[in-house]
Formats: structure tokens, C-alpha cells, sequence
């Protein structure tokens, strides 16, 4: 705007309508650290000629809709509303799940919307099979072309033929092949790089991405806590024995999150005496890589059996490392929340482990009173997690050192881990039960791997080209 009217003599209607023609807005997020909201006297003083600009545009979009409430538009409550000024100056605004479009509608926007209908839409988020099939696991993209031929990796919509194969024991047992190479390339490469040892004959459970609290890599490592001390108390699980399950973390955390840096050396102190105990360690293994990034993922993913997509419901705009694992034969335990709705449609309900409240839910239950304290109070195990946390059986010498993360569960809980807590241990119940049938397990996981098409980069980018950009493939 600044440029076309200060430099090129443009007409400020004229500029407001191209800048609007040119510019669409991605939202890939709901939390309010992301949707900025800059000081008006910070930029007034650095930036004087954009607030004018900003100012001129909040008084056209009045002009142009009529009058709208109180507190909407571009500036508000002293400052200048970044979200807000994307959505004006954007001939399109996108979500990047169903649900997440959804919530932006009717969350984040809604007046906005009803004062420009149709402005906002879906556009799903895709990854891109070259990189994490093809490059990430040679043996299944193998595997993959063997099954149904060449050219699947740029129309993924082909994944699946593999359907029509999956009453061929051969090809169970080839994709079983295929996750034990990847399980052994993991293991070389931890015990190389980080001088970690990991069983190979394990069911690999694996939550990776960035450290957040709404992403409750506390509910996996409370969970966590909650297993070893079953193991502790029963070793043959009632007769029925356990299934080995190496836990895996990664994901890094903003410099300043105390919570999640907490968090993550919770996690490690499990760790350390989890992978310690002679009692356990057989069975349950926890590991923390450091520095966590794409080439490690590209490890990572492949080996996978159980992905953890355990975000509270309504916070996750989309993910794509759902689609990744889902794409390399893993199967998800998740709720309902963002690609994570449309995942589950196409794999199948019994294809998917689902647990947790709906995001209508989660609005209702964060409205209880001490709703964290009726949840752990009907929770024995939860109990018993939060009490040998508190009592320092993972911080030996430092017995208060997660006072405020116990404290948080009891009075707060904003992300209802405690909530979540019994059905999420439910789902994981479900997981051992299936994953004790081999053939069961691998029929399962393959239909995930054949109903991943939608979820192409490739497809994702031309409803970009047709829904917002308007340009036709040069292909």
C-alpha cells in the first residue's frame, strides 16, 4: 500500500483493491502469541506512515460493509491488530484443517466473516511423498511400487490400489520387513550418534514435534510414569505379559516456555530411571534425542508403530507430522483435532485410536469449576503419577523440583490433561490389545499407508492454484 501510493501515484481506493487482488492470508494458527498485536504508540513512533495507512484502511472497510460492533476491526484497545489486518487486505483468508477453517469462522473471525462472506475457506494441509516415503523409507516406497507399480509418488491418490492386495499374507509380511529395516537404521543410528541403546523387537511409540502445552507431551510422559509403576507392581501383566514399548520424544522449546522446558526435563528424569530399573527396562524404555530436526524425523518416522497426535482438542491448526507417520504405516492415537478429524475419516474409526473431549467439550469443561480436581480425584492412576512426581521419585536430591507442574495439574490444567487422563490410558489399552496380533496390526497399518492420497502436498497445492491464486498448472 505504501509503495503504490507514496512511490507509483496510485489513488488510495485503487492501491487498497490491488494490494486486496494480490494478497491472501494462510492462518496456521489460533493461539493469541501468534496473532500479533502491535503497540499504536510503539508504531507510530517507528512507523508513522503505515498507521496512517492501517487507520485509512479500518475507516474504508467501515465504509464499505457499514457499521460493524465494538472492538472489531484493525485497531483496538491501543493497538493495531495483525490478524485483523491481514483478513481485510486478503481476497482470501484459509485455514489449514477442516476443523481449524471451522474454528476461524467461528472463533476467530466470525464478524468479520459475516461482513465478507465467502472470504474465508479451507485448504488442507499435504506433505509430499518424494521426501518422506520415497527419500525418508526405500524399503516401503519399494514395496509400494512393487505392489502397485511406478508413478504412485506424484499421484499419491494411488496408494489405493494397495487395497486390493491386503489379503496377501506375503505383503503383510514384506510391510513388516519394512518397519523392522527402519527400526534397525533408528537403532544403529541412536546407539552412533548418541550412544542410546534401544531394542529392535519393540512397538515404537513416538510423539515428535514442537514443545507446547496445548501439544501435552505431559499426558505421554504421565502416562508413561503410570506404565512403569504397573510393571513395577505386576511383571507379568496378570499372565498376559507386556508389550515392549520404546517411548520416543522429540521437539525443541522456545528459550523463554519455563513449562515446557519443565516438561522436557521431566521427561529425561523419567528417563533416567525408567531405563535404569531392572524391573522395567525390558519393557519400557523412554529416549529423548537432542536437537531434534528434519533429518532426525526422516529417521524417526519410518520406525514408527503408534503416532502421538494427542493435542487438546480445538488448539491444533493442522499438523503434517500426523500425515507423515499415517503415510509410513504407523496408526495414530489422537483427538479430534486439527488434520486429525480428516485422518481418521479416511483411514476408518477402526483404523484410528481416538480418545479425549470434542473441542465443544473442551469449551464446556474449561468453564467447571476445580475441573482438574474432580478429573484426578477419579483417577487412581493419575493419582498415583502426580504423587510420586510430587514426592521427588524422579528428581532424587531435589524432591520439589516440579512443584509448579504438580500444583498446575491439581488447580489449573488449562490443557485438561487430567481430563483427558483416563481415556487416553483407555485408547493405549486398546493399542496393546491389537498390537498382540501381528497380522491384525500390519492389515491396519497398510490401510493407512493406502489411504493417505488426499493428504499430497501435490493436492494441496493446486487447490491453492484453484480456490485462491487462480493460475493454471504449467503441466
Amino acid at each position: 500500500m505504501r509503495l503504490l501510493v507514496d512511490e507509483h501515484g496510485f489513488d488510495f481506493d485503487s492501491a487498497a483493491d490491488i494490494t486486496t487482488q494480490v494478497l491472501g492470508h494462510t492462518n496456521h494458527t489460533l493461539l493469541p502469541e501468534a496473532l500479533e498485536r502491535w503497540s499504536i504508540g510503539l508504531m507510530g513512533k517507528t512507523l508513522p506512515r503505515h498507521l496512517e495507512i492501517i487507520e485509512r484502511l479500518d475507516h474504508r472497510e467501515i465504509e464499505l460493509c457499514g457499521p460493524r460492533p465494538y472492538g472489531v476491526g484493525l485497531i483496538g484497545d491501543g493497538h493495531v491488530k495483525m490478524g485483523e489486518l491481514a483478513f481485510v487486505t486478503s481476497h482470501k483468508v484459509n485455514g489449514v484443517s477442516a476443523l481449524h477453517s471451522d474454528l476461524v469462522k467461528r472463533d476467530l473471525f466470525p464478524v468479520m466473516d459475516r461482513r465478507h462472506p465467502g472470504r474465508i475457506l479451507n485448504v488442507t494441509n499435504g506433505v509430499t511423498p518424494r521426501r518422506w516415503m520415497k527419500l525418508a523409507n526405500p524399503p516401503l516406497a519399494e514395496l509400494v511400487t512393487d505392489t502397485i507399480g511406478e508413478g504412485w509418488e506424484t499421484h499419491l491418490d494411488r496408494l489405493a490400489e494397495i487395497e486390493n492386495h491386503l489379503d496377501d499374507p506375503g505383503l503383510l509380511d514384506a510391510f513388516g520387513e519394512t518397519k523392522r529395516l527402519a527400526k534397525e537404521r533408528l537403532v544403529a543410528w541412536l546407539k552412533e550418534h548418541h550412544d542410546i541403546e534401544v531394542p529392535v523387537a519393540a512397538l515404537y511409540d513416538i510423539q515428535i514435534k514442537r514443545q507446547h502445552e496445548y501439544k501435552r507431551q505431559l499426558l505421554n510422559i504421565l502416562w508413561t510414569i503410570a506404565r512403569w509403576q504397573r510393571i513395577k507392581r505386576d511383571p507379568t501383566n496378570g499372565g498376559k505379559g507386556w508389550v515392549p514399548r520404546v517411548k520416543i520424544f522429540g521437539g525443541k522449546a522456545a528459550a523463554s516456555y519455563e513449562a515446557a522446558k519443565d516438561i522436557i526435563r521431566l521427561i529425561n528424569d523419567v528417563a533416567e530411571i525408567v531405563n535404569n530399573d531392572p524391573d522395567t527396562r525390558d519393557h519400557l524404555r523412554v529416549i529423548y534425542p537432542p536437537n531434534y530436526d528434519v533429518s532426525m524425523a526422516e529417521k524417526l518416522i519410518p520406525a514408527a508403530d503408534l503416532s502421538e497426535q494427542i493435542s487438546t482438542a480445538g488448539m491444533e491448526a493442522s499438523g503434517t507430522g500426523n500425515m507423515k507417520f499415517a503415510l509410513n504405516g504407523a496408526l495414530t492415537i489422537g483427538t479430534l483435532d486439527g488434520a486429525n478429524v480428516e485422518i481418521r475419516e479416511q483411514v476408518g474409526a477402526d483404523n484410528f485410536f481416538l480418545f479425549g473431549l470434542t473441542t465443544d467439550e473442551v469449551a464446556e469443561r474449561r468453564q467447571m469449576p476445580d475441573h482438574s480436581r474432580a478429573a484426578i480425584d477419579q483417577s487412581q492412576a493419575l493419582r498415583d503419577v502426580l504423587q510420586a512426581v510430587a514426592e521427588g521419585t524422579f528428581s532424587p536430591g531435589e524432591m520439589y523440583r516440579y512443584g509448579g507442574l504438580v500444583d498446575n495439574m491439581w488447580n489449573s490444567d488449562w490443557f485438561l490433561v487430567a481430563s483427558d487422563f483416563d481415556s487416553y490410558d483407555a485408547a493405549q489399552d486398546r493399542v496393546d490389545e491389537i498390537y498382540r496380533d501381528t497380522a491384525q496390526w500390519q492389515r491396519k497399518a497398510l490401510i493407512n499407508v493406502a489411504r493417505m492420497g488426499f493428504f499430497s502436498s501435490d493436492r494441496s497445492i493446486r487447490e491453492y492454484m484453484e480456490k485462491i491464486w487462480d493460475v493454471r498448472s504449467a503441466l
